[in-house]
């Protein structure tokens, strides 16, 4: 009986999981984007540089930092992250999956990860703390 209590309790704090989700995933994507427009916090492999514009890299990460600064505060979530799920496959199928069918082989880890994060995110929503549910509660 306890348990689930405990079990309904901690269900009860799923949609402001879903932000938390949402947020860190977000802010680690944006770093991925940063790192290919400005070489912070790090650079691009091999030499530690920016991807030059307008390079599929540079592309890239355009579409990572601003649309990972977009996710974080939760602004257009749904069609954005749909978006953006695409830009990951793509990244994935592209660049990872030609040097081996496994993620963990062929560097493609994140770009698996991101694609079906930002997937779920696009049908599940943003949750409750986003830009997205404070404008749904202005109307």
């Amino acid at each position: 009986m306890a348990s689930s209590n405990l079990a309904a309790k901690w269900s009860s704090y799923a949609p402001q999981l879903r932000s938390v989700l949402r947020i860190a995933a977000a802010f680690m994507f944006t770093l991925a984007g940063t790192s290919k427009l400005f070489a912070f916090p790090v650079g691009m492999p091999p030499h530690g540089g920016a991807a030059h514009a307008p390079s599929q890299l540079w592309v890239g990460g355009v579409l990572e930092t601003f649309g990972g600064v977009l996710l974080l505060l939760g602004l257009c979530t749904r069609p954005l992250a749909f978006v953006l799920a695409g830009e990951m496959a793509v990244a994935y199928f592209q660049f990872h999956f030609p040097k081996s069918a496994w993620p963990t082989v062929n560097g493609g880890t994140s770009a698996a990860l991101f694609c079906f994060v930002w997937l779920y995110v696009s049908a599940a929503g943003p949750g409750p703390w986003s830009l997205d549910a404070l404008r749904r509660r202005r109307t």
